[in-house]
């Protein structure tokens, strides 16, 4: 008998992750040892703490909608991959318009089931171009630091299935892994096991506090290493300039401003210009 009501929903397997053991290890010990002189892991755990809180009361709980520019303009230049290029997007004919779409995204992806079509929506604002491909790291980095329990890191540098880059390829599990292509979508779901295969591996290893801080801080530091090794591709004009991996995976996180608590943003007309923010460790 066929029976009646609403349909059933098909939901997607979960991705598998084959991850290396050894190279997770090698990380997580480099990472201990790289922090030693900065004051330890802890320093740049406090520093992430205080990036998502500087997003989570400017952008939060349907602040985005007023969000005034200065604002804006100082959160998402504590994004290192799109400080550089979102300028023009930040000036007075452009902003109403920026503002309005975060917005929308972030009401959209209240739910995390809904979290894919509400990047790729916003994605879709903007031209589907090479110069453009920054635009998701936008889309990511305001859900995760918003609210980083719900949206786990999901830039480029984490994965891009588009170009098999990124940290999932760096700690894969694979003897030949610069000549295999890795069929894994990036996706939210792909994302979402990412952490939880890390978190598991740092709860393993003694990590029992600030667990989403210290995922991200093994996944910056994954990438920020093999930046110092080889260099980045789409990333290398973000990061050439760094002298150690620890400032590879503080570029990366943002953390970088702590420097001197300033950083450049491309205006409209191409010039360079300064913007005050927070610094974010002591």
């Amino acid at each position: 008998m066929r029976r009646t009501g609403a349909p059933a929903v098909v939901t997607a397997p979960r991705p598998v992750l084959d991850l290396s053991g050894p190279k997770l290890k090698a990380a997580l010990e480099s990472l201990v040892v790289h922090t030693e002189d900065e004051g330890g892991v802890e320093r740049y755990v406090d520093a992430l703490k205080l990036k998502s809180t500087l997003f989570a009361q400017t952008l939060g709980e349907g602040r985005a909608r007023s969000v005034d520019p200065k604002a804006l303009r100082g959160l998402l230049s504590l994004i290192a991959t799109v400080r550089r290029r979102v300028g023009p997007y930040l000036d007075e004919r452009r902003f109403g318009d920026l503002r309005t779409r975060i917005a929308d995204m972030l009401e959209a992806a209240r739910d995390a089931a809904a979290a894919d079509d509400a990047i790729a929506t916003f994605c879709g604002h903007f031209p589907e171009d090479r110069e453009h491909r920054w635009v998701r790291d936008l889309a990511v980095e305001v859900l995760h630091n918003v609210d980083p329990e719900r949206y786990p890191l999901m830039c480029r540098w984490v994965w891009d299935a588009r170009a098999n880059t990124g940290v999932l390829r760096e700690i894969w599990h694979a003897a030949d892994v610069d000549h295999i292509v890795i069929d894994i979508p990036d996706r939210h779901d792909t994302f979402v096991v990412l952490r939880e295969e890390l978190s598991q591996y740092l709860s393993t290893n003694g990590v029992y506090r600030d667990v989403l801080q210290y995922v991200d801080l093994l996944t910056a530091h994954v990438y920020g290493e093999y930046i110092s090794e080889q260099g980045g591709s789409y990333l290398r004009t973000d990061f050439a300039s760094a002298e150690d991996s620890m400032q590879h995976t503080r570029r990366m996180l943002g953390l970088d401003v702590a420097v001197d608590g300033r950083t450049k943003l491309k205006a409209v007309d191409g010039d360079a210009t300064i913007a005050d923010l927070p610094r974010l460790t002591n």
